[in-house]
């Protein structure tokens, strides 16, 4: 059953899109309470938000008044100049303040806001297009307990979602904030192999995307990856072979490399948005 929940998007670019569709599919919000705002040169981006019956304004101050919860969904270097421009419409009571900008922290935006206002950081990733997102998301020193009941809600109605200690945010940034564009990699990967072995590059797409839905195996049985990957080779086999060649390619090392870079990106970020 829907609610009366009413949130405002500031932004309406691809991630804002996904959380709106998740939000109406799981009966949170209806079309009429869901506002997004963007520049007048962004009008495409606000045309998708339209089409999902939704309403949209050039005005920022239209989506915080309107909201119960505002979704800061603009880059990170925007968010000093969004919350400047709304400050003197936010109050401790209403609406709660979410962000999902990477590397702007709770304190930061606290310190642009009313004294008292709640701000709740929160890391989607782009999987929550189709529902399939992993969040997290951390509170400001306002925030409730309540607040964390409806941001645990809304992100978990377009994926997976948990709570952390704010500190924890740069590596998830890192892990699966960045995430998706490595197993994109890895997927490219393997289908090119598939193509280079015979296969039809349709097929081979197809057969690597569904392979990489393995991970559900991980989730489901609770088992270590090393174990599931244990069980997959038989002594001798081809897929030992397999696994050999990513070893000496050093598969392990480049994606540890990829989440300890991307997290130091996050890092940086984070020290120099002001």
């Amino acid at each position: 059953m829907a609610t009366n929940l009413r949130i405002g998007f500031i932004g309406a670019g691809n991630m804002a899109q996904a959380m709106a569709k998740g939000f109406l599919s799981a009966g949170i919000a209806t079309p009429k309470n869901i506002i997004a705002s963007s520049p007048v040169q962004d009008q495409y981006l606000l045309d998708k938000i339209s089409e999902l019956g939704c309403e949209t304004t050039y005005n920022n101050i239209d989506a915080v008044n309107f909201a119960d919860v505002v979704v800061l969904s603009v880059k990170p270097n925007i968010i000093p100049k969004v919350l400047q421009d709304v400050s003197s419409s936010v109050c401790p009571k209403k609406p709660l303040i979410t962000s999902v900008a990477i590397g702007v922290s709770t304190e930061e935006m606290e310190r642009k806001l009313k004294p008292g206002v709640r701000v709740v950081r929160i890391l989607p990733n782009t999987p929550a297009l189709v529902n399939l997102g992993a969040s997290v998301f951390a509170r400001g020193i306002n925030a409730t307990i309540q607040d964390a009941e409806l941001t645990t809600r809304l992100l978990k109605s377009v994926g997976e979602c948990d709570e952390v200690p704010e500190p924890f945010l740069d590596a998830v940034s890192g892990l699966s904030g960045a995430g998706p564009a490595y197993m994109y990699l890895v997927i490219e990967a393997l289908a090119d192999g598939g193509v280079k072995m015979g296969l039809p590059r349709p097929l081979s797409i197809k057969l690597a995307a569904q392979t990489n839905a393995t991970a559900k195996m991980v989730l489901s049985t609770g088992k270590p990856p090393g174990q599931l990957k244990d069980e997959v080779c038989s002594p001798g086999g081809c897929t030992i072979e397999g696994v050999a060649a990513l070893e000496n390619g050093g598969l392990r090392a480049s994606l540890i490399n990829a989440v300890t870079n991307a997290t130091e990106k996050s890092n940086f970020i984070s020290r120099h948005i002001k």
